[in-house]
């Protein structure tokens, strides 16, 4: 494994989009997560989920955001000078993510500025947009990451 990172907060610019994935969403792993973390009935059980107002069983959105971290980290965030983020700015779950779902996230970047505090730091607001196989908008995530930057204290 290297472990020096590729990709740095000058690596970054607004309007870039970049798509990851894919990754298949299982039955079990919908109903494995919503049992430990998010026991709804939609959840949880598809004769209870018919009667629910998704109207079948569904991920959890909870379980939605932790599997567009999973893909955003194993597509570009171990490869990159991550120091991680001060928060996620806007979660949005727009329609339900289904068991046998195959998912990506497109990730658009929509600015970045040079921390002034931390030289060494930059940061990049993205968002991020889970989607389908059909393109269908499943969730969104609006986030800022704080990112090494290959030259401190540069002018950007």
């Amino acid at each position: 494994m290297d472990l020096m990172p590729k990709l740095y907060w000058e690596d970054f610019k607004p309007g870039a989009v970049r798509i990851s994935g894919p990754r298949l969403v299982t039955r079990e792993e919908i109903v494995a997560f919503a049992a430990e973390f998010d026991p709804q009935p939609m959840h949880l059980d598809e004769a209870a989920a018919s009667v629910t107002m998704l109207g079948g069983l569904a991920a959890s959105g909870w379980h939605s955001c932790c599997l567009l971290m999973r893909i955003l980290t194993d597509s570009f965030v171990l490869n990159s000078s991550s120091m991680g983020a001060p928060g996620v700015e806007e979660v949005r779950w727009l329609k339900p993510l289904r068991p046998g779902t195959l998912i990506r996230v497109r990730s658009t970047v929509l600015e970045t500025r040079a921390s002034q505090s931390r030289r060494e730091m930059g940061l990049v607001k993205m968002r991020h947009e889970m989607l389908d196989d059909t393109d269908a908008v499943l969730t969104t995530l609006i986030s800022t990451a704080m990112l090494g930057r290959h030259h401190p204290g540069a002018q950007p």
